[in-house]
């Protein structure tokens, strides 16, 4: 169906997707590659309308179904609009977070299932999957510092909630690489920024032609 190759930055808050999108575009460009760097929830002009809804206002400003929908009607855009086009063109796509991180942080309270999750990504990106997800690790007490030091304070309804819920959101990443090895890498976020680019790229040479 596509040419490209669709990859994935998943994990917790401050775990370092953004510096690595931009860090593993740069080493795949100099192999020639052509790149698309995009995030979710965004990465179309409409797309990041809802992103905008999502995550300023107050926690209680969505209740967890219609939060969820909100995430899938922007994934559903960004598919159309910007990753499938480029998946067709042949380029790679990189981008932080996709479909885990409704799947990690929707299901969390319980209300909602990853059968749902699932369900809502059928209908709204036809099942578009990354070929290969790099879950970025952390203790959550790293990632939490390293996000308070980027947030500064100021951050937003989803990076807000409580450390129960993140830690939560974490164990299900964690789970996704369990139980879907072949797609779903977990990688030591822990490391150098130059090392865990290198362990990305070495984590890529079976996609690549």
């Amino acid at each position: 169906m596509t040419a490209g190759v669709f990859i994935s930055l998943e994990g917790g808050e401050g775990t370092g997707k953004s510096t690595q999108s931009k860090a593993l575009s740069e080493k795949l460009e100099q192999k020639g590659y052509t790149v698309t760097v995009t995030r979710e929830p965004g990465g179309t002009a409409s797309a990041e309308v809802i992103r905008e809804l999502l995550l300023t206002g107050a926690e209680e400003k969505w209740g967890i179904r219609t939060e969820a929908m909100l995430f899938a009607a922007a994934r559903a855009e960004h598919c159309a609009k910007l990753i499938r086009p480029a998946l067709v063109r042949g380029e790679w796509v990189i981008c932080d977070r996709f479909i885990d991180s409704s799947r990690a942080y929707q299901i969390v309270n319980r209300e909602l299932t990853d059968t749902d999750i699932l369900a809502l990504h059928a209908i709204g990106s036809r099942n578009l999957m990354p070929h290969r997800t790099f879950v970025l690790d952390l203790p959550e007490a790293v990632a939490a510092k390293r996000a308070a030091a980027r947030d500064r304070g100021d951050s937003d309804r989803i990076g807000g909630r409580d450390s129960s819920y993140h830690q939560a959101v974490i164990a299900n990443f964690r789970q996704f690489a369990a139980d879907e090895p072949d797609r779903v890498r977990l990688i030591d976020a822990s490391r150098a920024v130059e090392e865990i680019t290198a362990t990305l790229l070495a984590s890529l040479n079976d996609l690549m032609s």
